[in-house]
């Protein structure tokens, strides 16, 4: 049994939203709640909640509070707060956070560290 927020977000619970058609390349950062459609590659250091949609491709180390996956993830991800893998979802790097909740059906290569003191820019 798993322990699962299972929550609904809908779009208007995010203040942007990176639209499927978009590709972004380079360092993002932001405090609102944020929604990856599209493709990004680079950099993410977040301030607020980050979901990467299902048909979110991101290639980037990410450093965030919270971090839902619902789509690919390539990079390594530290999340001060949680990082939830969805059934669909897909991460291919290493991840840092106190709580971690991966559905069955999710892709997770990497290595995984369990502290309770993270450090949002702790991962490099």
């Amino acid at each position: 049994m798993t322990d699962l927020h299972n929550e609904v977000l809908e779009d208007e619970d995010f203040d942007t939203i990176l639209s499927s058609d978009i590709d972004f390349s380079g360092t993002l950062s932001f405090e609102k709640p944020f929604l990856i459609r599209g493709k990004l590659s680079g950099e993410i250091v977040a301030h607020g909640l980050l979901m990467v949609d299902t048909e979110g491709v991101v290639a980037a180390n990410i450093n965030a509070p919270r971090v839902i996956v619902r789509g690919l993830v390539t990079g390594n991800i530290t999340a001060s707060d949680s990082i939830e893998i969805t059934a669909g979802g897909k991460v291919k790097g290493n991840v840092t956070t106190p709580v971690i909740s991966m559905e069955s059906g999710c892709l997770f290569n990497g290595l995984c560290t369990m502290d309770k003191k993270v450090s949002e820019h702790e991962n490099k």
